[in-house]
């Protein structure tokens, strides 16, 4: 029987390995190591990292860990810098799916307020990452917060959900790079807090190749299209709550589905309507009781 192309792969250190035909594109790190857990590196076609652990002149910023999840208002506390004591910790894995298409991690994550032994809330991760064109990647992050309590507020805030520090050479700033997004907006004083479909970072990650990540807000989510924290140093983050506040229930959690395409040249606005396009037209992942031998969970999509 033929191997699948694409493979999720736990590793020693508290490590899943994804690659396509052998080869790494990403990685996930969920060791306690750090007060959350992350996916470093992100590669480009040429096997550059196109992202970075933390912000390339301020200390202050080693909480931007390549490409991660944070909210600074989660009951008032700040589950974003590392000044508070809260923490995100990964509870269990669900499943690990191979396929010639893509291949699938889900996972449990729990948040805690650094002082409560039990979770605030349940933050249940799909990852799946499929090979585009010319060894290009798409990584699709889909997120279902439940909180453990009946009730639950998320803050106004410009900070949470999904965030991506760029390399150094990718930002406008420290390197050679640019923000574009869906509406054709150039540069963080036009881009900052506005709505977008979508959003791109790209720059130089060789002498001779210029690669970058788009990042894309599904249609499904609350408030689309979302409202943008973007900065000249090198990230940018879908602001799911910047218009005001969300109050989730454990019945009525709150799923966001997201989207980051690593592309190989500069930000192509025509290409990336056919990213979103097909992005919009896919069905939510669904995590159940496995059914089959020695299978506790499967996902599909619905």
């Amino acid at each position: 029987m033929p191997l699948p192309r694409c493979t999720a792969t736990p590793v020693a250190g508290h490590q899943v390995v994804f690659a396509v035909d052998g080869r790494e594109r990403l990685r996930w790190h969920f060791g306690d190591d750090y007060p959350r857990p992350y996916f470093y590196p992100l590669l480009g076609p040429s096997g550059a990292s196109l992202t970075r652990m933390g912000h390339p002149g301020a200390p202050n910023h080693d909480h931007h860990q390549s490409v991660w999840f944070a909210h600074n208002k989660v009951l008032g506390i700040d589950f974003w810098g590392y000044t508070s004591r809260a923490r995100i910790r990964q509870q269990e894995w669900l499943a690990y799916v191979d396929g010639d298409d893509e291949a699938v991690m889900a996972v449990k994550l729990g948040w805690y307020d650094g002082h409560d032994p039990k979770d605030l809330m349940t933050q249940q991760l799909v990852a799946g990452m499929r090979p585009g064109p010319e060894g290009e990647t798409l990584l699709e992050l889909q997120s279902t917060f439940t909180p453990m309590a009946e009730q639950l507020e998320l803050g106004q805030t410009n900070f949470g959900f999904l965030a991506v520090r760029v390399a150094k050479s990718i930002s406008a700033y420290f390197g050679g790079g640019q923000l574009v997004d869906s509406e054709g907006r150039i540069g963080e004083p036009a881009i900052l807090g506005q709505q977008a479909r979508w959003m791109d970072y790209s720059g130089p990650v060789t002498n001779d190749a210029v690669e970058g990540i788009t990042f894309f807000d599904h249609p499904s989510n609350p408030g689309h299209p979302t409202h943008w924290h973007v900065r000249e140093d090198g990230w940018m983050g879908a602001s799911a709550c910047f218009a005001g506040a969300k109050l989730i229930t454990k019945s009525a959690p709150l799923t966001l589905r997201y989207l980051l395409q690593a592309h190989r040249g500069p930000a192509d606005n025509a290409r990336s309507a056919r990213v979103f396009a097909d992005f919009a037209a896919r069905s939510a992942y669904v995590v159940e009781k496995g059914t089959a031998k020695h299978t506790a969970f499967s996902v599909r999509r619905a």
